[in-house]
């Protein structure tokens, strides 16, 4: 009952405070604040001129929110977005507003309005439950936003014509941004209060994750066969790439056979076939975790992005392994798939809450008989974590392990199975993650 008690204290709080920050401009908070602040000084009438200054801020206020209902209007709005954006990088698309009134519009400002983004009931009782201290909590409530928009004055637009504005944004978390619609603004006389004629425009952008500079780095691994070569190589089983057609030998399979140039040379044609050796490298990417551990994991996915841009992939294959609603092997490289549609994927990956680490297990070793090497992103070091790395080991497999860890969590932490290979281990602290990857 306290749990449901405030969370509706957090709705109703939030609620008001996005409505107090649209309705108010900056002018407009400071006469307000004045205005509490005199009433407080002004409850002993002895003190005239708190009393005075308050009734003129109070008079101030009812006079700027009188005018600003009278504003009236029609517009139109259409975005010219671009498909991608980036967690932390700024991005200007320009919005373009029409006037479909009969009159003259000028002195306008246009504010975005993005998708509800608070948390649910189920999602704000975990988070109550996981408060340790007092800087978690404020960092778990500051992450939610989703973007930083600056509002865009609006030229003045004659009736019937249009207006175009660039919006500059800012986004603060990876993956679908929403727009739910605008708001054309228009201050009182005062400028202290904003009115507003509201428009639905929906749209959306793939926020991408957040990318660290990496420095020129050789993954584990070396040239290694792969039956049936590159062109079914994220298939699974076997696989073939055609090489040439010769005549039919004793033995060969019938499935091998070119039926079309048996008919136009009266004899049996085989299509030949060649395996293919190259690097192919594995990224397993570890998203077990609890929602305390949703920055580590966010970082993780971070250094992902990171390793997937940087990774030459042209003259070989990068396999990106994690576990969601099920198991996913995301193959580029070589004409398999492109570094933009893998971080696309990344974009929308999430922790894994109801599997275990056992999923991940099973899903690296269906496909280990062609990997070259292996490098780990974990959030946690545990046992399971421990004995996947040493199975990849046994199997002869070079491994490179990046443990995200909270600050200070590196310090003298045990490498477990790697303890005789302390380049292939390396734990990255949350605020240092980029001095982290650039010592690798």
């Amino acid at each position: 009952m306290l749990t449901r008690l405030s969370y509706g204290v957090y709705r109703r709080s939030s609620a008001l405070r996005y409505r107090f920050e649209r309705r108010f401009t900056r002018a407009g908070v400071l006469v307000f604040a004045g205005t509490l602040l005199a009433a407080g000084l002004g409850a002993d009438l002895e003190q005239a001129v708190a009393y005075q200054l308050f009734s003129f801020l109070f008079a101030l206020l009812v006079v700027s929110t009188v005018c600003s209902m009278f504003f009236r209007g029609r517009f139109g709005v259409s975005r010219s977005l671009p498909r991608f954006g980036s967690v932390g990088d700024q991005l200007v698309y320009t919005v373009r507003i029409e006037n479909r009134t009969a009159r003259k519009q000028s002195g306008l400002t246009l504010l975005e309005k993005l998708a509800d983004v608070r948390m649910s009931f189920s999602e704000f009782a975990a988070v109550t439950k996981a408060r340790t201290n007092r800087s978690f909590r404020r960092a778990k409530f500051r992450t939610r936003k989703r973007a930083l928009i600056k509002s865009a004055a609006i030229p003045p637009a004659l009736p019937g014509a249009a207006a175009t504005v660039e919006v500059a944004l800012v986004p603060l978390r990876r993956g679908p941004l929403r727009f739910t619609g605008a708001s054309i603004a228009r201050t009182d006389p005062f400028g202290l209060v904003r009115a507003f004629v509201e428009i639905r425009a929906p749209d959306t952008i793939i926020v991408l994750p957040r990318r660290y500079p990496l420095p020129p780095i050789a993954l584990p691994g070396t040239l290694k066969y792969q039956q049936g070569g590159v062109a079914f190589a994220s298939s699974v089983g076997q696989s073939e790439e055609f090489v040439s057609l010769r005549e039919y030998r004793r033995g060969d399979p019938m499935r091998h056979i070119h039926w079309k140039s048996w008919a136009r040379t009266g004899k049996p044609i085989i299509k030949e076939f060649q395996d293919e050796f190259f690097v192919r490298h594995a990224l397993i990417l570890d998203t077990f975790g609890h929602d305390q551990q949703r920055e580590l994991f966010e970082e993780a996915v971070s250094v992902a992005a990171s390793f997937a841009c940087t990774i030459q992939t042209q003259e070989s294959l990068l396999d990106l392994m994690f576990v969601g609603p099920q198991a996913f092997c995301i193959t580029a490289g070589r004409g398999l798939a492109h570094t933009e549609q893998m971080l696309e994927v990344l974009a929308a990956v999430e922790m894994c809450a109801d599997k275990s680490f056992t999923a991940l297990e099973t899903l690296v070793l269906q496909h280990i008989s062609g990997v070259s090497g292996c490098l780990c992103i974990f959030i946690a070091w545990d046992e399971p974590r421990q004995n996947l790395v040493q199975m990849l080991r046994a199997f002869g497999l070079p491994v490179l392990v990046l443990l995200i860890v909270r600050e200070g969590g590196g310090d003298s932490l045990d490498r477990g199975p790697l303890n005789a290979e302390p380049a292939a281990f390396h734990a990255l602290e949350i605020g240092k993650i980029a001095e982290g990857l650039q010592k690798l």
